[in-house]
């Protein structure tokens, strides 16, 4: 596998639509930085955000998610509680091409405030928006800004093709829009 840089993603966007919307160029002023860089891509943080809490006193369960496990909020800025979680999405619809993979980490702006961004791997043929999962690992309340930048995705090209992609196994997770939980 070889890491792709800043021209191949463009050439990836251009013939495959990869990236919608693409900032081509790197987007800093005023902003968490978001848009193309040497060898990725800083992907932005939409205005939806699901904050848990403990209000209902549900069991988050992956098998059986219960949504009363959250807020729903729609803003230009999100306080995620001290020692929470928040899933939200990506402003960005992203098309993997068969012979890419990838990986994301967050942004080192955040994570100096204590933040993570926690993203699977983009498989091959994987498409939709992307949801993200934000922890504040800090004791105290912390702020995300929507639409702007909160993660870097890197884009790994392999030396074949896969036999099998996300795709061809109807990945459950294929073509999602909005913030996504957890499917069985």
């Amino acid at each position: 596998m070889s890491l792709l840089p800043d021209h191949w993603i463009e050439r990836l966007v251009k013939s495959h639509r990869m990236i919608e919307p693409f900032a081509r160029r790197q987007v800093r002023k005023g902003c968490i930085s978001y848009g193309v860089s040497s060898y990725g891509y800083d992907l932005r943080v939409a205005d939806e955000f699901k904050v848990f809490t403990n209000v209902h006193g549900v069991l988050v369960d992956p098998k059986k998610f219960n949504p009363r496990s959250f807020v729903e909020i729609k803003a230009g800025e999100c306080i995620v509680p001290p020692n929470s979680f928040a899933l939200a999405r990506s402003v960005e619809y992203f098309r993997i091409p068969r012979n890419i993979l990838t990986l994301c980490v967050g942004k080192s702006t955040y994570a100096r405030c204590g933040i993570i961004v926690n993203v699977t791997p983009f498989e091959p043929e994987w498409e939709g928006q992307v949801t993200l999962e934000i922890s504040n690992t800090t004791p105290l309340p912390a702020k995300i800004y929507a639409n702007e930048g909160i993660a870097q995705v890197l884009f790994f090209e392999g030396k074949e093709e896969c036999r099998v992609s996300y795709k061809d196994r109807k990945g459950k997770y294929q073509g999602q829009r909005g913030i996504t939980v957890p499917k069985l």
